[in-house]
Formats: structure tokens, sequence, C-alpha cells
């Protein structure tokens, strides 16, 4: 199974047009489209958003029986579809059957030809599922259903790709998941790393496509320990979910002030970490006190240094969050940074255990 690339994200929300709003002002998205019962989508809303290489479709229910409300009723805000850009969704959707996925939706093809589209769908995680999607050619329309607004691909600039998602797992599920994505969509594991801090751990692996475009790092809780973090998720989301989802940018020294200036709230760091920075890294090329000053964190592999932060969540139940990561050669996922990470949000939810302003 080829996965060329992120096709969308579909977060399913309880209303879609704040929603959409909060990820323009906030993150630089541009509105690119919308549908509904005026566009002849049944039974939801949504609002189509687009900034360079990232594609997110945010939808809220019109109606009781569809997908997004018996979602959000369960899981509250969060990621309902990954959608896998494929050559043939007909051909995807067949594999990942035949390997053992459960279908979602057959695949339907619609459009014209030379510029068609093609929708299939099959179970992923817990309740999140995988779209294939395949395009006669990009650039073309989204979906049907969908008027879009001719606004581009821009949006602000300063987020560029999805780079991976962050998905919490019940205990016991790890291997299992892991196992699934390498034998139903073709992914492999490319890094492993178990997280103790003070009396929690955690467990987490790392998977990803032959083009590199999908990454997913799966997380699970080691119930033997102090409760933490992603028993808190679990518990929260009603099961497995994704806790986040990382935006790649080329600049994260403008990109985290000016989201910042819009609104967006960042988990902040101890001084005591700048303090080490240096002795544990040697020079990484930015001034550490620059970092200091807007709490991004920074982590080196062989291939290069990386600077990254996180959000706090905004919604209700305290679950999806987002983060900014600078690649400047490193491959890896600031593992060195997940204790940094895993104790802010844990000042955070201490502060505000339930995610409310």
């Amino acid at each position: 199974m080829d996965i060329q690339s992120i096709d969308h994200i579909e977060l399913f929300v309880e209303d879609a047009e704040k929603a959409a709003v909060d990820l323009r002002d906030h993150f630089g998205f541009a509105v690119a489209g919308r549908g509904g019962a005026r566009t002849g989508l049944r039974g939801c809303e949504s609002v189509l958003l687009r900034q360079r290489d990232i594609t997110l479709l945010v939808t809220s229910a019109t109606s009781p029986g569809h997908r997004a409300a018996e979602y959000v009723e369960r899981h509250g805000h969060g990621v309902g579809v990954v959608a896998l850009r494929v050559d043939d969704a007909h051909a995807a959707f067949a594999e990942a059957v035949e390997r053992g996925a459960a279908p979602v939706a057959p695949p339907e093809t619609f459009g014209p030809a030379g510029d068609q589209v093609a929708f299939a769908s099959v179970t992923g995680f817990g309740d999140v599922e995988h779209r294939f999607v395949s395009r006669d050619r990009s650039g073309g329309p989204f979906a049907p259903l969908i008027e879009e607004t001719g606004h581009g691909h821009l949006g602000d600039g300063l987020l560029s790709a999805v780079d991976h998602l962050a998905v919490c797992v019940p205990a016991g599920t790890l291997e299992e998941t892991v196992h699934r994505y390498e034998e139903i969509f073709g992914l492999r594991q490319t890094f492993e790393e178990r997280i103790v801090v003070g009396s929690q751990a955690m467990d987490s692996k790392v998977v990803q496509s032959g083009s590199g475009a999908l990454t997913l790092t799966i997380i699970e809780p080691d119930v033997t320990r102090a409760p933490g973090q992603i028993d808190r998720f679990i518990e929260a989301h009603d099961g497995a979910g994704v806790q986040h989802i990382a935006f790649l940018t080329d600049d994260i020294l403008t990109a985290v002030p000016r989201s910042a200036e819009r609104g967006v709230r960042f988990l902040t760091t101890p001084s005591s970490y700048y303090e080490m920075l240096t002795p544990r890294l040697g020079p990484i090329g930015v001034p550490v006190e620059a970092l200091r000053e807007i709490d991004v964190l920074a982590d080196r592999d062989h291939a290069g240094v990386m600077l990254q932060i996180f959000t706090e969540s905004r919604h209700e139940r305290g679950t999806l969050f987002y983060e900014l990561i600078d690649r400047r050669g490193a491959r890896t996922f600031g593992s060195n940074n997940i204790h940094a990470l895993y104790e802010a949000v844990e000042r955070g939810q201490a502060s505000n255990p339930t995610g409310l302003e």
C-alpha cells in the first residue's frame, strides 16, 4: 500500500464554524470552502481549511444520526478521520479489508473524467477511521458537496505540513496497534522508547509509511505505575484517540510569538531546562535565551537539531492539543524533551484540570 501523504484530517466538533474560526484566527489557516444542507451535504456542516500542505475539514452534526454527533457525544472534540492519499482508493480499500480492516464506507468516485476524486474508508484505531483518497490531479476540487472559495493553500504560511500524530491507546494494546499498522497499512516501526517520570511511566512506538509522510507516535500508559496524563486522556476521551497533531514549521521563532499574540496558549518550561540545554546538546545554532523567552524546547539526534513546543488543550475535556515543530535536520521526535513535556502537562492539568477557561 503506497501511502503518499496525509490528504486531510477531519475534526469532529460541536460547532464547525466556531472551531474553524479558532483555527483561522489562532494558527493562520485560510477558510477554503464550506458544505452543508445548501450544498447537498446531509446531516452535517463542514468547513474546509488550508495552509500550505495542510488540509483540515472541520465537521459538526446537524442530525443526531451523523457520525460526528456520535463521536462528539462519546469523545468530545477530536480527530475523527485521518485521510490518506493513495494512487487508487478502490485498490487500497480492497487491500486493507483483505488484511483485516473493517470497512466503514465503500469506494465511491465523484466528478468528471480527468478531475475525479475517489473516497473509501476503513477502521483505524479507536473510533478514528482512515479515508483513502485518490485524485486525478493535485490542486483539483477537494470533494463533492464542498463549495470552495478559491482562497488557495497558503493561509498564513507559517505552518507547512502535518509532521506526525500522537495517538494514545489503552494499556496493553500498544503491540497489537503497531502490528495492525504494519500488517494492514504497510507501515514500519522506526523507534520505540519507555519513558519514566517520577512514579509514572509510559511506552511508545513510532510507525511510519514508506514515503515518510504518515507518522504515528503511539503511546500507552503503564498501569502498574501511578496514573498520569496518558491515563487521563484515555479516561476523558473514552478510549484511544489522537492526543495531538504536530504541525511542521520552517520558522518556529516567528510562528510561536505570532500564534501567542493571536491567543494560542503554549505550555511553559522550567527555567532550569534552559540552564542544562547547552551542556546537554552543545551549540544548536539558536541562542538559548531566544528559546527561553518563548518556552521552545530543543533536542538533537544524529541528523541535526529540532525545536518544538506544545499548546494547551482548549477543549472542555482537556484532550486534543497541538505541537509546532521545526526540524533542522533532525528526524526523531525530541525524546529527551518528553520528560519536559510530561512535566509541563502535569503542571497545566494540576492548575486547570478541566481544560476550561
